[in-house]
């Protein structure tokens, strides 16, 4: 009777999981995207435009991406009701345990090409850079941030994301003061742009003499990694070129001449003077560098303030926190925003948190099909 219901058990998860496939199937159309990398590679044949070709490379290796996971996804499934079929032929008890070890395999396949589609914004397949922070409260917050940036790192690791450690200052005593690390790895934003915001911790404090608990704080915030090689191309219409006589001293050739340069950047208001030089070409030559440098800088400045519109920080304490972490008096960790929630505290900072993922992605997705 046991065997039966685990049998029944099994059969309901590869139904379940085969379904899922193949509504993500129809979506995806691989089909399509094979004909779009035929497409990209003619193009590449002839195309000269260095930035073109890179453009088209990336779009190239994001298709690729999407038909591995589709392919990966479609083999476990396959897998699956290949081996149920051999066990329905012949019962063998190393049939069902190979199946149970394929089913979170094929599961996990699954759910990584659902949130493809999830992940469509504009930076969802970025790299992810992490910032964690401890709130008040010393080594105990600092300890916390620690623990933070373990279950981040595990996550990603297991996930076969690489992670680089930009900067780091430990604690004195335990944790961190302060850690910023790269995750690499497409959709790696994608799937951390919800862990931004305030976690708190409820233990029984390891530095506590008297073994009270302790509430931590840590302020988590998740940017993408912003491409910085900006090519500033300046067209020739968008611009007003002024030449007037130079001011101030420079010697009677300066005097008499046009040779200052002044240069109107129209689509900014961006305004360049240029009156050092004797020559009206070299005052060219310089405004227009300048003129570049200004608006690299403006682009600059606007990738910093999109990354920075993509987070919303608050103060690192009580009322804030998007997530608690309890570990006393009883284990529970739960999400305030979706109100997922599971006992299994310490696997979650073991970096099991794709459950967590989902619901806020889940949350989000149902938000903007409300809109």
């Amino acid at each position: 009777m046991a065997l039966e219901k685990n049998i029944q058990v099994i059969q309901n998860e590869i139904i379940e999981i085969k379904n899922t496939f193949s509504s993500l199937k129809e979506l995806l159309n691989k089909e399509k995207l094979l004909e779009e990398i035929q497409n990209i590679d003619k193009i590449l044949e002839s195309e000269k435009d260095h930035s073109k070709i890179s453009e088209l490379l990336k779009r190239k290796k994001m298709i690729e991406g999407e038909i591995k996971r589709i392919e990966e996804a479609e083999k476990s499934v396959e897998d699956m009701e290949g081996l149920l079929e051999m066990w329905e032929e012949t019962p063998d008890p190393d049939i069902l345990k190979e199946l149970h070890e394929l089913i979170p395999k094929a599961r996990k396949n699954v759910w990584d090409l659902k949130f493809t589609l999830m992940l469509s914004e504009k930076h969802d397949r970025s790299n992810a850079i992490v910032e964690i922070t401890p709130g008040a409260g010393g080594t105990e917050s600092m300890d916390w941030a620690g623990m933070l940036l373990r279950m981040y790192m595990r996550w990603a690791q297991e996930k076969g994301f690489e992670v680089k450690i930009i900067d780091k200052l430990p604690g004195e005593q335990a944790g961190i003061k302060s850690v910023t690390i790269l995750i690499e790895g497409e959709f790696a934003y994608g799937f951390l742009k919800g862990e931004s915001g305030i976690h708190r911790l409820v233990r029984i404090s390891p530095f506590d003499a008297s073994r009270r608990r302790h509430t931590s704080f840590a302020a988590v915030t998740v940017y993408p990694e912003i491409d910085d090689n900006i090519e500033i191309k300046i067209n020739p219409d968008d611009l007003i070129i002024e030449t007037f006589r130079a001011s101030g001293p420079g010697g009677q050739h300066v005097n008499k001449t046009d040779s200052a340069v002044r240069i109107r950047h129209i689509p900014t208001g961006i305004v360049v003077v240029c009156q050092n030089e004797r020559s009206q070409y070299k005052n060219k030559q310089i405004a227009m560098k300048i003129l570049q440098s200004r608006l690299y800088e403006l682009e600059m400045k606007k990738k910093q303030e999109e990354k920075e519109s993509l987070v919303e920080k608050k103060e690192i304490g009580w009322g804030n926190q998007i997530r608690s972490y309890i570990l006393h008096p009883y284990k529970l960790v739960k999400d305030h925003r979706t109100g997922y929630e599971t006992t299994q505290a310490e696997k979650v900072l073991d970096g099991e948190i794709n459950e967590f993922i989902e619901e806020y992605l889940k949350s989000i997705a149902q938000g903007k099909n409300k809109n």
